[in-house]
């Protein structure tokens, strides 16, 4: 990949200058920019691929600006990513552009981290769903009769069964905790079922492989606790807003920060979040809108910056 910079300034000659995406190369692109005594920069965010050019400026002192794609469209005709990088330089003097929300450092890294655990909770749940097939394959009706299959008396009954245990009547004899929804001999026809050598090493492959997951979890759990000490207050208060738990505020702060600062207003915040509906209206008819566009994970907020726009007294907070 290549990256083409425009520079052009008081004192400066216009001049464009080509170079590769490694690291080397882009330490050269800011001594470059630095010794012609560049203060602003403008780029297109594309992808991810803004991201190690961001990396290598920002400690630059640069004041720089991510810019989306569509509003920075060039005039129709032959397009270069020469023209591209010349047509972004003319807009950022002009002061026609207006830069994405790109938080600090700390609080992208931050993001990351609650990001993956999300993923992680996912691909716990979908391995927890593929166990339970195999037991629908295997003729053992677990879900039925059970309310948690992640509960300790189903992960009791689970462990018996791989270890050989077949007899539905012993099975069922396990199961003694008061609070379950099915009587024993529901559970014994729950579990007689055909569980073969190859529904043993799939359920022992997927329970490794959950225990894997749930170990990465805690040790992300620990980082993103020790990397929200100082914000440890704020965590406490926006615990007390309604069907808001800890997971869920450390995500929101991951996502918004705690500096407000940076969104004016409550609709800045929920425009921001891809909850401000469009307009799709021509010669006075109105058309159908999709539900707002929801953006990678972010869009796993949505909900969250709902209730902080419900809130608002609650996140304003500097």
């Amino acid at each position: 990949m290549e990256i083409v910079a425009t520079v052009e300034g008081e004192g400066i000659v216009k001049e464009t200058k080509s170079f590769k995406s490694t690291t080397s190369s882009l330490t050269e692109l800011k001594e470059w920019l630095s010794s012609l005594g560049v203060t602003h920069v403008a780029m297109e965010s594309t992808g991810v691929y803004w991201k190690p050019v961001m990396n290598i400026l920002e400690p630059g002192g640069f004041s720089i600006m991510v810019v989306n794609a569509r509003h920075i469209k060039y005039v129709p005709g032959h397009k270069t990513d020469k023209k591209d990088s010349a047509w972004i330089c003319k807009l950022l003097r002009a002061g026609l552009l207006k830069g994405n929300f790109i938080p600090p450092r700390e609080q992208r890294d931050l993001r990351d981290l609650t990001r993956y655990r999300r993923k992680l909770v996912q691909q716990q749940s979908a391995e927890h769903n593929r166990m339970i097939r195999i037991f629908e394959d295997a003729n053992l009706k677990l879900s039925s009769v059970f309310s948690n299959i992640r509960g300790k008396t189903c992960t009791a009954v689970i462990d018996a069964v791989i270890s050989g245990e077949t007899d539905p009547k012993k099975l069922s004899e396990m199961c003694t905790h008061w609070r379950l929804k099915s009587t024993k001999s529901e559970i014994a026809l729950a579990v007689e079922g055909h569980f073969t050598r190859h529904h043993m090493f799939m359920i022992r492959a997927i329970r490794k492989s959950i225990s894997n997951i749930e170990e990465e979890i805690n040790d992300l759990d620990k980082e993103i606790d020790l990397r929200m000490e100082p914000v440890k207050d704020i965590i406490e208060r926006l615990c007390g807003i309604p069907s808001m738990d800890k997971t869920s505020v450390k995500e929101l702060i991951a996502e918004i920060g705690v500096d407000m600062e940076f969104f004016p207003t409550a609709d800045h915040l929920a425009s921001w979040a891809g909850l401000s509906p469009g307009s799709n209206e021509s010669a006075g008819k109105k058309k159908l809108t999709h539900e707002p566009r929801q953006q990678g994970d972010k869009s796993d907020n949505v909900r969250m910056c709902m209730v902080c726009k419900q809130n608002q007294e609650h996140i304003l907070f500097r």
